[in-house]
Parts: structure tokens; sequence; C-alpha cells
């Protein structure tokens, strides 16, 4: 489902722990990690999406998460030239999203990356609250930036920690998690 201005409607998912730290996740065969997200399909609200997609990305149901909140309307972001399809009609020029900030309620050992027969996902780790932003790939980075700006109150009320400045040497290092739970 693409809307009229080629923007394909899609949930993302940010996922705390007790630590305020977030489920980081590598996508299967790549390094390339990001938050577990998925397309809304037609007739389905983005909060339906959302329980799907954290089922079926992270093995996780309803109980095992508390909604704490979701960005205001749609935050979007635009493909790269060279990973636009132009011959699939109607043709998708980007993704927009709703962006929700959940707690695991749960034990970790519940995140499952393996309950579909094709995986999205094959390790996750938890990471700083800021870290995706220094990690994901550049052409989301600053929808990244927004949702966790704008869903940083709810998880810290007494106010977000600080982002690093320079992120780069220095920096704890992500050390993942298999596929079968923590």
């Amino acid at each position: 489902m693409i809307d009229s201005k080629g923007f394909r409607p899609n949930v993302g998912i940010i996922l705390a722990n007790d630590a305020g730290q977030l489920l980081w996740a590598r996508r299967i065969g790549q390094d390339a990690w990001q938050f577990p997200q998925g397309g809304i399909q037609r007739n389905e609200s983005p909060e339906a999406a959302l329980y799907r997609e954290l089922n079926e990305e992270v093995g996780l149901r309803p109980s095992d998460v508390a909604v704490l909140g979701a960005t205001r309307g749609w935050l979007r972001y635009r493909l790269p030239p060279h990973l636009i399809r132009r011959r699939q009609r109607p043709t998708c020029i980007g993704q927009k999203q709703v962006w929700f900030l959940l707690r695991l309620l749960a034990h970790e050992d519940r995140v499952r990356l393996d309950v579909t027969e094709q995986p999205e996902f094959d390790s996750w780790s938890w990471v700083h609250y800021w870290h995706p932003i220094e990690e994901v790939v550049s052409f989301k980075r600053d929808v990244y930036l927004r949702a966790l700006e704008q869903l940083a109150p709810l998880l810290f009320p007494e106010g977000a920690p600080v982002r690093p400045a320079n992120p780069g040497p220095g920096r704890p290092p992500v050390i993942p998690r298999s596929g079968q739970g923590g």
C-alpha cells in the first residue's frame, strides 16, 4: 500500500528495557542495524500493525510490553535514488512512519527473532538511547532522531541522557545476542 505521494505507511518500534536501553537489531545476513519496523496493511490501524510487526520481528506479544506513546503524525524519509524501484507501480519513494515507544514487561529471553519462516533479524542488543543515531543508515537518520527526541520525555521524565557530541572510538561496543532470545 503506497499513498498518492509515493510513501508507504509504516510503523517503527522502539523497545526499551527498565534501564532505558533500546533493542537494536541486525538485519539478517548484513552489517546493518535498525529498530524493528514494518508496513501497515490495507484496512489495518497503526496499533494493529505495531502488534503484528512486534510479534513477527521480535516474537513479542501485547502482554510482553507496555505502550508508552507514539510520535505525533507521520515522520517521512525518502529512499536514495538507487533504491527506488522505478518499474514498480505505484512507485515507492520512501516511507511515512508512526513510531511507538514500548517498555518490555517480560523477561528479555522472550525476544525471539525466529518466529517466522523469513526472519528480518539475526541478532540484537541493548544499546544506549542515542546509539541508533550513530549507526542507522544515513537516509533514516533524521527520522530516527525526530522519533527519539519526541519520545524521550515518555521514557525519561526527569530528562533524557545526554546525546554524545562526537560519537566514535571509545563508545561501548554492541554485543549481539542470538536470534533465539537473550
